[in-house]
């Protein structure tokens, strides 16, 4: 059975993740990197290509919970159920792991006598490979190719297996508990150390607790900002700082359609709008490693500069198709990496210089090659500004104008001009980089704006609009005052609103992006409307869009990437960082602030 993506709960280790469902299953676990390969996919395919089931017996697949929350300030989650013989408790987690990924799940007693039942199923490579299953030490080894986990119980439970799969079935009282342990490690080395499940537990607490202690955030709307954040932290990959886009992979835009991505890699435009959120919010360390994992990702070329990064910064992300995966609620293709990173676009060059100017803007210690990088960066831009690209968007059609490429070259200029400005010790030709950010200005006005209906377009020439475009007056292309940023955000509001929410263009008709079917309204792009009608002085109306937006997070505060206000559904991968960025930006607006890096019109 296809739970709704909403039914979905995060937990991880800071190195990868997985997603456990209401009716306490486990559906999607990748070990034991964000990006490996998934030894629980059911969520895309169906029990049969593994997943991790705990409830009470007699409990049948899809069933809800009774409830299930967070621990506050954590990423530890707690499932209940209340039966006929009682209440059972179920704690979820993945501890910060020392060599080997472990995931924990604590059952306990709170009332009643209860009879609970575990069913495991491990199908590595995606759901592919059935494992071979033995016996060792008192514990279950599971091995399959380079992929070997152990699986054990504490105190030992009746444990045995049946249609590969390993079951087990124990009854609770009253402060009773019994914890499992699934532990991953290459199959070629040694059994790793294990870990003591309530001591995990009471450590993984402590440090979740710690590090939300940091959060400076004390406005409206407090909890959602700060699991926001939690999020945030759950997506990074610790080696490295990198943040993965999203914990999953084709999670569809539409229910049976074809556009399924991976997004367990790290986008670069996500840079500057996630700088912001932690560096508003008194997470200097993670603002500081994802700052270090952007100037190692691109160094080199200017020219080969990619949109997207492997966690440590790979550059070749192939993408295949998974067949014998059906797909969630049958959206086929199941895909895992992304043929986007050969795209060219021209928007990240602007973000990367966006995002080291708004480093340096807020005391972050400089590294002494970043500029270097980005005089590499600039000149690059200077010779090639002018030609079309794929866009942000990653449309899989003809490259074209996009208005926002353009508008984000005239950002680069515009920052390496401030840098000078702030420091005219910097070297740089100050002057030849303002006659550049005049002329992109230029010619944005003059061929992306739409005269007739007082509206920027999404490329030249065009007479469709782009979400993106509310992105002018935050970057301070034009001033929020500008009758042209008015008429935009009021065309946008109008042609691709969706029951209050926005879409990021339209895919009626021959869509620009190549592909057929249609998506959701996108959630950061709502953020980002609501951020401009505060800037544009309604701040009513952007106030009521945000707690319309608070209402489609998940009961556990987690949003996915797009949804569909009509099913009330959310859809896309999940949870989605670029969504949780836009949640804590707006509400750091909202609250009379205004997050680091906000820009102003020059």
């Amino acid at each position: 059975m296809t739970q709704p993506i909403e039914d979905y709960a995060l937990i991880g280790d800071l190195m990868t993740s997985g997603l456990v469902g209401r009716d306490g299953s486990i559906d999607w676990l990748c070990l034991p990197r964000f990006d490996s390969a998934a030894c629980f996919a059911a969520l895309l395919g169906d029990e049969e290509n593994g997943h991790w089931r705990i409830a009470p017996k007699g409990a049948v697949a899809g069933e809800p919970c009774t409830r299930r929350a967070y621990v506050e300030g954590t990423l530890v989650l707690e499932t209940f159920w209340e039966t006929d013989e009682g209440t059972v408790k179920v704690t979820d987690f993945m501890p910060q792991r020392d060599t080997a990924p472990d995931v924990m799940r604590i059952v306990e007693g709170i009332s009643g006598r209860v009879t609970v039942t575990s069913i495991l199923r491990l199908r590595f490579d995606y759901g592919h490979v059935v494992p071979w299953v033995r016996r060792s030490e008192g514990d279950r080894v599971a091995v399959a190719g380079p992929d070997s986990a152990w699986f054990r119980s504490d105190p030992p439970v009746r444990t045995w297996g049946e249609d590969n799969s390993t079951r087990s079935e124990f009854t609770v009282g009253p402060g009773d508990q019994v914890a499992f342990v699934l532990t991953w490690h290459p199959s070629h080395e040694p059994r790793p150390e294990q870990v003591d499940p309530y001591q995990a537990l009471r450590q993984s607490l402590a440090d979740w607790r710690d590090w939300s202690a940091i959060c400076t955030y004390e406005g409206p709307h407090r909890e959602a900002v700060l699991r926001s954040l939690i999020t945030l932290k759950a997506l990074t990959y610790a080696p490295t700082g990198g943040i993965v886009a999203a914990a999953t992979t084709s999670l569809p835009e539409e229910l049976g359609g074809v556009r399924n991505w991976d997004y367990r890699y790290c986008w670069l435009r996500d840079s500057t709008l996630t700088l912001g959120a932690l560096l508003s919010t008194g997470y200097l360390d993670e603002a500081r490693a994802w700052r270090h994992w952007l100037l190692r990702a691109v160094a080199g070329d200017p020219a080969d500069l990619q949109i997207m990064y492997g966690i440590a910064g790979e550059r070749r992300i192939p993408e295949t198709d998974l067949p014998w995966l059906r797909g969630y609620a049958s959206s086929a293709p199941v895909r895992v990496g992304n043929a986007a990173v050969d795209q060219l676009q021209l928007d990240v060059y602007g973000e990367v210089l966006d995002s080291l100017h708004l480093a340096r803007a807020t005391g972050l210690a400089s590294e002494r090659h970043a500029w270097k990088i980005q005089l590499a960066l600039l000149d690059f831009l200077e010779q090639n500004w002018r030609r079309p690209d794929e866009g942000l968007w990653e449309v899989r059609g003809p490259r074209r104008h996009f208005v926002h490429s353009k508008v984000m070259a005239w950002v680069a200029a515009d920052r390496a001009v401030r840098a000078l400005e702030a420091d005219p010790e910097m070297p740089g030709d100050m002057e030849r980089w303002r006659t550049i950010r005049d002329e992109v200005h230029a010619d944005v006005c003059e061929n992306g704006f739409d005269a007739e209906r007082g509206t920027f377009t999404q490329y030249y020439g065009s007479r469709e609009l782009d979400a993106a475009t509310l992105l002018i007056p935050r970057v301070g292309f034009l001033p929020p005052g500008d009758p042209r940023v008015i008429g935009t955000v009021d065309a946008v509001r109008a042609e691709l609103g969706s029951s209050g929410l926005v879409r990021r263009y339209s895919t009626e008709g021959p869509s620009v992006d190549g592909l057929p079917g249609d998506e959701g309204a996108f959630l950061a792009c709502s953020f980002w409307l609501a951020d401009a009608l505060h800037l544009t002085g309604r701040e009513k109306e952007a106030r009521a869009l945000f707690e319309r937006l608070l209402e489609a997070c998940n009961d556990v505060g987690l949003l996915a990437e797009e949804y569909d206000p009509v099913a009330c559904r959310q859809l896309g991968n999940f949870p989605q960082a670029f969504s949780h960025v836009g949640l804590v930006n707006t509400a750091i607006t909202l609250a009379g602030g205004a997050p680091t890096g906000r820009r102003s019109a020059p």
